[in-house]
This record gives structure tokens, sequence and C-alpha cells, in this order.
């Protein structure tokens, strides 16, 4: 028991230490650098309470997608965080405010909270022993809560769409393709026959018939 304890502390106060730098840090890449250990960190805690499911998921999902994307956005804009941070004084009363009363919704929360004796007989499906954590939540995901699963699904891809459309911009010096006039186009449409003179170019040819 020594050995997983010692696993624990240390994923605890690296990612404790992590989620301090986060905030502390002036540099927004150093930040996200940051955050991404603190989800490794996380991932760590995960699998030695025995959700290895949650920790990798956590690992592919915010570590190799999210804290990534951000890291990008962030070096890609190049945006101005000294012109950002010019209103911080003004508005620091405000954002103490605000702190204050999260935090006393916290304290609230945490004071009142007790877990119910009777939580556990609420369980209406037995949960398998003879399998993995990983294989025993998707049986449950995907025979129980499948229509939830796909409801939820959809509201991913209806987001998806919005932030497309949201975001689109056409440009009107831009060539774009179109489908549609592609598809109608006919060999008369694509070729034309041209007949040019013995030891006249296309250019000479196309002069001389404006001409007349």
């Amino acid at each position: 028991m020594i050995l997983p304890a010692l696993f624990f502390y240390l994923f605890a106060a690296a990612c404790v230490a992590s989620a301090v730098m986060v905030i502390v840090s002036r540099n927004p890449v150093h930040s996200v650098l940051f955050l991404i250990l603190a989800f490794v960190n996380a991932a760590g805690l995960f699998i030695l309470m025995g959700a290895e499911f949650l920790g990798m998921m956590l690992i592919v999902v915010y570590v190799g997608a999210v804290a990534v994307l951000f890291l990008f956005v962030i070096m890609m804009l190049d945006v101005d965080f000294v012109e950002l941070r010019e209103g911080f004084i003004q508005y620091l009363p405000i954002g103490i405010v605000i702190g204050g009363i999260f935090m006393f919704e916290l304290l609230l929360v945490v004071g009142a909270w007790v877990i119910n004796p009777a939580v556990t007989k609420t369980i209406t499906a037995a949960i398998p022993t003879n399998v993995s954590n990983t294989e025993a939540l998707g049986l449950v995901l995907y025979t129980k809560y499948i229509h939830y699963f796909q409801l939820a699904g959809m509201v991913l891809l209806v987001a998806m769409i919005g932030a497309i459309v949201l975001t689109l911009r056409h440009k009107a010096n831009v060539k774009r393709q179109n489908i549609n006039v592609q598809n109608a186009r006919t060999p008369e449409m694509a070729m034309a026959m041209r007949k040019v003179a013995s030891g006249q170019g296309l250019q000479d040819a196309d002069a001389a018939e404006w001409v007349k």
C-alpha cells in the first residue's frame, strides 16, 4: 500500500501545482503547457483509482485534442496580451466580488455535502465483475443509455455545424468550386475547336477575328 500512496501524493501534488501555474503564468503558451501537465497527472489519479477508461479519455481527448488545439490557436493568432492586460486594474474589484461569490458557494456546497447511504440502492443494473471497467461502461452505454448517447452526439454535431456557419467567410475575389456547374458541363462547353492558319499563333488568330 505504500507505493500506490506515494504515487497518489505525487500525482496529486503535481496536479495542484500545475493548476496553480496555469493561473499564475504570464505567458499563455506556458499556461497551456502546465494545463497539459495537469491533465496528465489527473489521468494518473484516475488510473490509480481503477478508472483506466477515464484516464485514457483524459489523455486522448483533453491532452491530445483540446489542449493541443489551444496551444496551436494561441501560437498562430499571436494575440497582444500586453494590450489585453491594460484594463486589468480597472476590472479587478468586479473580479474580486465575483470570485468571492463563487468561493462562498463552493464552501457552502462542500460544508453541506453528505453522501446519502441509500445511493448504492439506486443502481438499477448490476455491475458485472468478470469484465473490465471499459467493457462494463460500454455494455451499459450502448444498450440502456444508447438513446442518450445518440442525443449527445446530435448536440455535438449541431454545435460543430453552428461553429462552421458562424466562422465561415466568403471572399469576393476567391474562385470556388461549384459541383453543380461542373456536372452540367457538356463537351461543347468544355472545348472549342479553332482553325488556325499555318504559321499563325492562336493569339494572332483571335486578334484577326476581333478586327473583322
